[in-house]
This record gives C-alpha cells, sequence and structure tokens, in this order.
C-alpha cells in the first residue's frame, strides 16, 4: 500500500470529518480526506495510468449495489492519506459517544409484509427458477440534532473488533458507515483472498444458549446450502483469473457480536499480475451473499419485493493503489447517516427451505449492529 504519512488509530478518528474516508481493519486504518480528482469507473490499465502519476497513488470508493443500473461508482484519489495501526483496542479504551434519542423510527417494510416478501420470494425457489434470493429491510430513523457519522463509527469499531468498519462520503452529503463482518477481496501481489459469509444464527448473553445457536448453524442443512451457493459463485468468478485456488471443504463459525455465520476463506495465486483488486472486485460483485443466484434473475426479484432501493447498500467498500494491490468489504451492517436521519439496512438470504418468520428474525438481528452503536434497543 502507498502512504502518505504513518498516523495514530486514535488521532486519524479524533480528526473525522463527514465527507472523509475511514476504513479500519484488524491489521491496519486508513484514514483518506479531501477529492484530488474523482476516477472513472475504467479497467487496470486506465486505473493505473490515472495512480501513477498522482501524488497519493491510491484511490478509495464505494460501489452501488447495481452496476447495471444503481448510482454510480465513487472512486477518488484523496488530497491526504494516513495509514496507522489497528484502532479497535484503542478506541475501546475510550468513553462511548452518545449519538441522540431517535424521535421517530419507521421499518420498511413492517413486519408482516416483510414475512409475507419471503414467502412470495419462496414460489420461484421451490418451483427452481432460481436457487437464492436476498430480500432487505430498512429502518428509517430520525434525530432532533444532527448526526454525527464520526460518533456511530467511533462506537462501531469499539464494538466490533474483526471485519472492517468504515465511513464513504456518497452523492447528496450522505455518508455510508457499517461494521461489514465480509471481504469481498483482498489483493497482494500475486495472492489474492476472498471470505463469504452465508447463513446466520442469533447470538445469545447466555453462554449455553450461544453455544447451541452455533451449534444449530453448523449443522443447519439449509443454512450450508445458501452458504454452498455462495462459495460456488465467488470459486466461478475468481477462477478464470487464478493459477490455483484453495477451498476448504467445510465453512466455519465466523462470529460478530450481533450474530453468528457460515464463512469460508478462499485463497489463490492470480495468473496476470496486472489484474488489479479493483477488476477482482467488480467480477466477484454482487456475490449471492447480498443478492442471490442467478445473479439477473434474483436482482430483478430484488427490485420487484424490496420496497426501496439499495443504493450502496449492499455494495462493497474499500481501497486500491498503483500496484492493484487493494482491499474491498461487502457494504452490509450499515447505515446512510444525512444530517439528522438515519436509514439502516439488514438483509438475509432466502433459499427454498428458508422459513419467513425466522428470515424475519435475522433480519432484526443484524439491525442490532447499528442499533447498539447507537445506544437503541428495539424490536423491529
Amino acid at each position: 500500500m502507498s502512504r502518505q504519512g504513518v498516523a495514530d488509530p486514535v488521532r486519524a478518528l479524533a480528526d473525522y470529518r463527514r465527507g472523509d474516508f475511514l476504513f479500519a481493519t484488524q491489521q491496519r486504518t486508513l484514514f483518506a480526506r479531501g477529492v484530488a480528482r474523482e476516477l472513472p469507473f475504467a479497467g487496470d490499465s486506465a486505473l493505473a495510468a490515472e495512480l501513477d502519476d498522482a501524488a497519493t497513488p491510491l484511490a478509495v470508493g464505494v460501489l452501488p449495489f447495481d452496476l447495471t443500473a444503481g448510482p454510480a461508482p465513487r472512486l477518488v484519489v484523496p488530497r491526504e492519506l494516513r495509514v496507522a495501526g489497528p484502532a479497535h483496542e484503542s478506541i475501546r479504551a475510550l468513553p462511548v459517544r452518545q449519538i441522540g434519542v431517535p424521535e421517530r423510527m419507521l421499518a420498511v417494510p413492517e413486519q408482516d409484509k416483510h414475512i409475507d416478501a419471503v414467502a412470495r420470494a419462496l414460489e420461484p425457489l421451490r418451483d427452481g427458477a432460481l436457487r437464492k434470493v436476498v430480500l432487505a429491510r430498512v429502518l428509517d430513523i430520525a434525530f432532533a440534532n444532527d448526526v454525527d457519522p464520526a460518533s456511530v463509527l467511533h462506537n462501531l469499531i469499539a464494538d466490533n473488533p474483526d471485519g472492517f468498519t468504515y465511513a464513504a462520503a456518497l452523492p447528496g452529503d450522505r455518508t455510508l458507515v457499517g461494521a461489514s463482518p465480509e471481504l469481498l477481496v483482498r489483493r497482494y501481489g500475486t495472492r489474492v483472498v476472498a471470505h463469504p459469509h452465508a447463513g446466520t444464527a442469533s447470538r445469545s448473553t447466555d453462554p449455553d444458549v450461544d453455544e447451541a445457536n452455533a451449534r444449530g448453524l453448523l449443522a443447519s442443512a439449509k443454512d450450508k446450502t445458501e452458504h454452498a451457493l455462495v462459495v460456488e459463485a465467488v470459486v466461478e468468478a475468481l477462477r478464470p483469473f487464478c493459477r490455483t485456488l484453495d477451498v476448504p471443504s467445510a465453512p466455519s463459525l465466523a462470529p460478530t457480536p450481533a450474530v453468528w455465520h457460515l464463512g469460508t476463506e478462499i485463497t489463490g495465486e492470480l495468473a496476470d499480475p496486472d489484474v488489479s483488486a479493483l477488476r477482482l472486485a467488480r467480477a466477484l460483485h454482487p456475490t449471492p451473499a447480498v443478492c442471490g443466484t442467478p445473479t439477473a434473475a434474483a436482482r430483478e426479484l430484488v427490485g420487484e419485493l424490496e420496497p426501496f432501493d439499495r443504493d450502496y447498500y449492499a455494495g462493497a467498500v474499500g481501497w486500491v493503489d498503483a500496484a492493484g494491490d487493494g482491499e474491498w468489504a461487502v457494504a452490509i451492517r450499515c447505515a446512510e447517516i444525512a444530517d439528522r436521519s438515519m436509514r439502516l439496512y439488514a438483509g438475509g438470504g432466502i433459499v427454498a427451505a428458508s422459513d419467513p418468520d425466522a428470515e424475519l428474525a435475522e433480519t432484526s438481528a443484524k439491525f442490532a449492529t447499528l442499533l447498539q452503536a447507537m445506544g437503541v434497543d428495539l424490536d423491529a
């Protein structure tokens, strides 16, 4: 990774302001400010040419859920870049930041309507027209005062020591803030890593219940089927780029503070060292973990059944440098923040064996990642 100065992670977070970019992982904290130039969403040769002569030879940004008809990808070369070590331990030692008390909250769709949407999705799944589709809900929250994305980001980093905590500027003075457990793709040199997640169970404060939930997830035929579809698609997308691929025979448990997931870490060696992390992200996105399969049919059904636009939810957020190295996380467990409002997103994978009530419970459990960062306990 190209560097423009090494920073203290606590200072980087303290300096964060609306419009900045921050990407915190277990390995590092990347802070970027300003826009030296916006880049076209072009191929590797054009990207390399753009970055080779940039003062900061690295681009950061966010991809929308739908690259075919959604809002435009936003990829920028920042004016300022700082790279620091991991932030989680240092931030956990600091006080929790207050977000404010919500004045109004509205779930879209309401619980019974989401159950109905899942039931409608089961028809093409059981007929064999689809193998999987992912349906989401949003929670719109209004506050009396402006919401500071930095405070939400601070609490998310403290609450989520694993995975990818991020903030990215969106058009319309909005900010996408989230804590994703899922790596879409990482590329360093010729080494490629993807870590798809699919299959979910709730966490519990009771250790015995929590362990039982984890064991149940590992044994769940429905969740293992859902997960296998995602792994299959990721392998198919990576295979043309890689001379070798290592795919574990079975998934492992991937915990977050709110839920258990099934995860499979897939590693590979690039056949062509000029293939960038951004090109790999484009080839993989959207995986069945956030859309479904077959992709086109699943995306069409999502548009029919979800009464809102996903925009950048279930897209990808990350960075790529002049050498082609980079890291992109799936943009889930997130919220769009605009002045005095927040829109939270949560989705779940539907397969033929899905139960509508259980799918509703899964979205509610996933909302907990953001609600905990806000200090809100809500049965949505």
